[in-house]
């Protein structure tokens, strides 16, 4: 396989990981507002505990990105994966906030 070829698929890989994750966190963020917290909404707590283990593991860089880095000689925040390159340079200070906000409503919910 050329290494072309094995950069798009690991930018598609990426990119359907990024996809799924923003609609588990999507539904997290409606569960906390709409008071539903059923199983769903702790799942998508230990996939993020689970992600963020991972980027621990590597040094706060996703495997796939450091896997890419080998085929890739760009400079671009999103060399790795098939996002805008603002989207892809700020994703982790965005999703990090809105699963702050998540985190703060589920106490809230919880506690009232």
């Amino acid at each position: 396989m050329k290494n072309e070829t094995k950069l798009i698929l690991i930018k598609t890989i990426h990119t359907l990981i990024w996809v799924f994750f923003n609609v588990v966190i999507f539904y997290m963020l409606y569960a906390v507002l709409s008071n539903k917290l059923d199983k769903w909404l702790w799942i998508g707590y230990g996939l993020f505990v689970l992600e963020g283990i991972i980027l621990l593991l590597f040094k706060f860089f996703c495997p796939l990105t450091i896997m890419a880095r080998k085929y890739s000689n760009s400079s671009k925040d999103n060399f790795d994966i098939y996002l805008p390159n603002w989207l892809a340079k700020n994703n982790k200070l965005i999703y990090t906030s809105v699963l702050a906000v998540i985190i703060i409503i589920t106490i809230y919910q919880l506690l009232k």
